[in-house]
């Protein structure tokens, strides 16, 4: 079991070289370790850093965007409701319009029936004027004396007249 046992000399500069070592470490080595692992602890928390400020924009361009889509919605709304009160304008417009056309054109057809009404009338009184001295000149010329001769010849006239219309 001497493998077990260590001498005193081997313990000493075992002890010696585990002494000059970790010197050597903590002059250079652990410097540079200890810096490196800074550096990166660094890197990381800039990394997390960064990856909070791009959630945070992603959120704030996801409520950008909502809002835009609200907006652009309501503009939609306010566009098809101005439309549609242009469209029902532009109805009544033309409903007056043609109210306005109608009365023009029954006005003037009014008018129409009126002058061909009087010209209707005009005839018949120059008709009825012509057939009345008409009777008149064949009574006249018939030299009827008697009043019941005279009226069978007045209606003997009337119904030649009225056959001929």
């Amino acid at each position: 079991m001497e493998l077990f046992k260590p001498e005193f000399g081997l313990v000493f500069w075992m002890f010696v070289a585990f002494l000059c070592l970790y010197f050597i470490l903590a002059k250079w080595a652990w410097p540079f370790i200890i810096k490196s692992i800074e550096e990166r602890a660094e890197t990381i928390d800039k990394g997390v850093a960064y990856a909070q400020e791009a959630k945070k924009n992603l959120d704030n361009a996801k409520a950008e965007r909502d809002q835009l889509l609200n907006e652009a919605r309501q503009q939609q709304a306010d566009i098809l409701r101005d439309a549609a009160k242009m469209r029902t304008q532009i109805i009544e417009k033309a409903h007056e319009e043609a109210a306005v056309e109608a009365k023009k054109v029954s006005d003037a057809a009014m008018v129409s029936i009126e002058q061909a009404r009087k010209e209707s009338e005009k005839q018949l009184r120059e008709e009825v004027g012509d057939i009345a001295l008409q009777i008149a000149e064949r009574i006249i010329r018939g030299k009827i004396d008697n009043d019941a001769a005279q009226k069978e010849l007045v209606d003997k006239y009337l119904s030649e007249v009225e056959s001929k219309n």
